[in-house]
């Protein structure tokens, strides 16, 4: 393909990868193919400008894919490699690509690699020596998220080079791995049974730095997202000589037809498109391969569930490079890169225990936030919350216990905070030591709140919240799912229309307090009764004298992990944000906490082990993120400073 993708990869979509096979495909033609010549009328007709590489190697063997023309991998061979450890292969000039399955406990023998090699582990786990260096990765799925607990993905990778000595073992239950070689491998040519070959492979001369270091263990999903084109983020690994883009294009956009100067192939992980391939479109979706050689005209129509594919260039591309870095650089610029996401309590295994957290917020040296109770199914329990007053150090206390399930809070007048009490209906503020002093919203226009979830303060003393009617009563007080401000003098105002949110949830003023942001946490989806226009947004507002907003605009796109767009939702299960004194924000979502600048522009993703709830900054000098997920707290170091309304 073209430009490329990620927001939102599956890569189980990578495991029934098999062998095309081709007759005489280790033949070489002397003559030039077929499409060439209408793909220079193309080039004309679409005034696309052609680039070639020089002193790229010809090893003069045949790829086993046909350009342009797509495959299903479900109907090819495999390959016997070694007892226990089946292959897929396909490959272009320059790359190989290979779907390993290996039984529990199978080992590839002691090997020095005859190419650089990308290894990744789609599924369970392996043991890999490499240079006489034991490691350990391991692959998993994403868990779906309940009310107790929830699970990202993982999936370790290693670059290797060339000349390098591995063995590896497969894990208890075996493993399911992908690997890219470059050059070609001619014992696995061999293998798969490819005639006439070289007595050897010439490699690239000219080659890139890569973008990660070798031998080093990475996550797959700690890799940044590069935007690459409107609509399009990719998870860029970068060799020598080859290119990995794992990229996600978003439902129903287009990529007009384009070329470049180096050989793609692209396979589907998920979704689907039709791939424009000359001035024809050919369906992809899962399993589908594709080889599409330099300078040929393509491009990109894709479907409504949106595309994750894995696109392979050879030889790297410097441009895509180029794109990575300077998006990690403006990443660097926030989260430095000795920064290290640290576990600061485990609720599970102190006492007296966390179950599910919720709204953090900065004061006095502390962090308090809330300690909800929910089941599987989200059935809260208030006998069972708490909430919390935690030293950064990792000590922890409950203020309160039993008497309310709180949610947001926030610093408030006198030293105290106002707190959200979700299931009493109503907003209090509260001591630190968790006595309530009064209440100060419970009612509109003479009926209950219904369950207020975040809140924030402005310079005045009024303050705004999210409800999203998330209460256990089947029967609601107020016509629907609104925001609210109350004025320093108490007086109530609804500033959203009934339901014009699906679910309003996460709620932040700007330092300057001219800016009201609102993230939409559920919508499109089957099971919910509220579906809304505002889908995976954070919205803005222009703020008022009289604290009404106005100048309803979208402010920033929200990542959707891939079981959502499969179900053709638009969740992005936005809860807590934060907001730093320069105006970038952070909010937490299913897929990680996702950071934009003051002008909404995408910077980068923070990954966790389970899906982050909501954050705050905080220490002495506000520059470290603290993070809550159920029952763990975590926080990483920044180069910003966190900014909160803290008034007199």
């Amino acid at each position: 393909m073209r430009i490329s993708l990620s927001t939102n990869l599956l890569i189980g979509g990578m495991l029934a990868i098999v062998v095309l096979v081709f007759p005489n495909c280790g033949s070489v033609s002397t003559s030039a193919p077929e499409w060439e010549q209408h793909n220079e009328e193309l080039i004309k007709k679409y005034d696309l400008k052609t680039r070639s590489l020089e002193g790229l190697p010809d090893n003069a063997i045949a790829s086993n894919l046909e350009p342009a023309k797509v495959k299903n991998l479900d109907e090819l061979d495999s390959i016997s490699l070694y007892p226990g450890v089946n292959a897929h292969l396909f490959w272009g000039k320059g790359t190989m690509i290979g779907i390993l399955n290996l039984q529990p406990n199978a080992k590839i023998p002691e090997e020095n690699l005859p190419s650089d090699k990308f290894l990744f582990v789609l599924e369970g786990s392996i043991n890999l020596v490499s240079n006489g260096s034991p490691l350990n990765l391991i692959g998993k799925k994403r868990e779906g998220p309940d009310g107790t607990h929830s699970g990202t993905p993982k999936t370790n990778f290693i670059y290797l080079e060339k000349g390098s000595k591995n063995t590896i073992t497969s894990g208890a239950d075996g493993a399911k791995l992908l690997e890219a070689y470059s050059p070609l491998r001619l014992d696995y040519l061999q293998k798969a049974g490819v005639k006439n070959l070289p007595s050897d492979v010439k490699d690239i001369a000219a080659t890139l730095q890569p973008n990660v270091i070798p031998n080093k263990v990475y996550d797959l999903y700690d890799i940044q997202l590069t935007g690459i084109a409107e609509g399009a983020h990719t998870r860029l690994i970068s060799g020598k000589n080859t290119q990995l883009s794992f990229i996600s294009m978003d439902p129903n956009s287009t990529f007009p037809h384009h070329i470049h100067p180096e050989e793609q192939m692209m396979f589907v992980l998920r979704g689907a498109c039709n791939e424009i391939l000359l001035d024809g479109e050919q369906g992809m979706k899962p399993n589908s391969v594709v080889r599409i050689p330099a300078n040929m005209v393509h491009g990109a129509n894709i479907g409504d569930l949106g595309c994750d594919a894995l696109d392979i260039f050879w030889p790297a591309r410097p441009d895509y490079l180029e794109k990575a870095n300077t998006q990690l650089a403006t990443y660097r610029s926030i989260i430095p890169e000795d920064a290290k996401l640290e576990l600061v309590v485990d609720g599970k295994k102190t006492k007296p225990g966390l179950t599910f957290s919720e709204g953090p917020k900065w004061m006095n040296g502390k962090v308090y936030f809330s300690n909800m109770y929910f089941d599987q199914s989200f059935n809260a329990s208030p006998q069972k919350s708490s909430t919390v007053e935690l030293d950064p150090g990792g000590s922890y206390r409950y203020i309160t216990q039993g008497k309310m399930q709180t949610n947001g809070l926030y610093p408030y007048k006198n030293g105290h905070l106002i707190v959200c009490d979700m299931m009493g209906h109503r907003l209090v503020e509260m001591t630190t030591n968790g006595e309530v002093v009064k209440v100060l919203a419970d009612k509109y226009e003479g009926k209950l709140i219904d369950g207020p979830n975040d809140v924030i303060t402005d310079a005045k003393g009024g303050f705004y919240f999210t409800d999203p009617q998330f209460t256990m009563e089947p029967q609601k007080n107020q016509p629907g799912r609104a925001v609210y401000y109350v004025a320093p003098d108490g007086k109530i105002t609804r500033i959203t229309k009934p339901n014009e949110f699906a679910m309003p949830n996460g709620i932040l003023l700007s330092p300057n307090g001219k800016t009201l942001y609102i993230n939409n946490c559920y919508d499109d989806e089957s099971w919910y009764p509220v579906k809304s226009e505002k889908d995976n947004y954070i919205w803005a507002y222009d703020v008022n004298p009289d604290g009404t907003i106005s100048n309803e605009r979208k402010f920033a796109k929200l990542f959707l992990i891939e079981s959502v767009l499969d179900r053709k939702g638009r969740s992005s299960s936005a809860d807590g944000m934060a907001i730093d004194k320069m105006g970038n924000i952070y909010v937490a979502t299913y897929y990680g906490v996702q950071i934009f600048n003051a002008k909404g522009e995408f910077i980068g993703m923070i990954n966790l082990p389970s899906f982050p709830v909501s954050l705050c900054f905080g220490d002495k000098d506000m520059k470290t993120l603290y993070i809550v997920s159920y029952s763990s707290v975590y926080k990483i170091r920044t180069n910003m400073e966190g900014f909160v309304q803290y008034l007199n």
